[in-house]
C-alpha cells in the first residue's frame, strides 16, 4: 500500500515536520499500518509511515496544534495550500475530511 504526497509535502515528512494529513477522498488508510510514501504513483518509495491515529474533522475545526503538524505556521498559510491542492475557493470550514496522524517509520539499514 501507498500514500501519495506532493514532493514539496514529501520533504516535510521525510524531515519530520509534516506528521499530520487531511484528505477528502474515499479510500482510508488504516491505523496501525505502513505505507510506502512517494510524490508519483509510479516512482520509487521515498520513505514509509505508520498510521497512528484517524479522524473526521471539519475544516474549520483545524488549531494552532493541528496547522504546526500539517507542516505549516499559521492557519493561512496552511489555508492557501489547501487551495494550492484543492483549486481556488475550495476552502470550506464545513468540510468533512479524514485527518491522519502518522510517524515516520525507521530504515534499519540507517540505524
Amino acid at each position: 500500500m501507498l500514500a501519495i504526497f506532493k514532493r514539496r509535502h514529501l520533504r516535510k515528512v521525510l524531515d519530520g515536520t509534516k506528521t499530520q494529513t487531511r484528505r477528502t477522498h474515499r479510500y482510508t488508510l488504516q491505523i496501525g499500518k505502513t505505507y510506502a510514501i512517494r510524490d508519483r504513483w509510479f516512482s520509487k518509495a521515498q520513505g514509509h509511515i505508520i498510521i497512528t491515529r484517524k479522524f473526521r474533522q471539519r475544516l474549520g475545526d483545524i488549531n494552532p496544534e493541528d496547522v504546526k503538524k500539517e507542516g505549516f505556521s499559521s492557519l493561512q498559510e496552511f489555508q492557501e495550500e489547501w487551495e494550492e491542492c484543492y483549486g481556488p475557493g475550495s476552502w470550506n470550514p464545513k468540510t468533512v475530511v479524514i485527518a491522519y496522524e502518522y510517524k515516520l517509520k525507521e530504515d534499519p539499514k540507517n540505524q
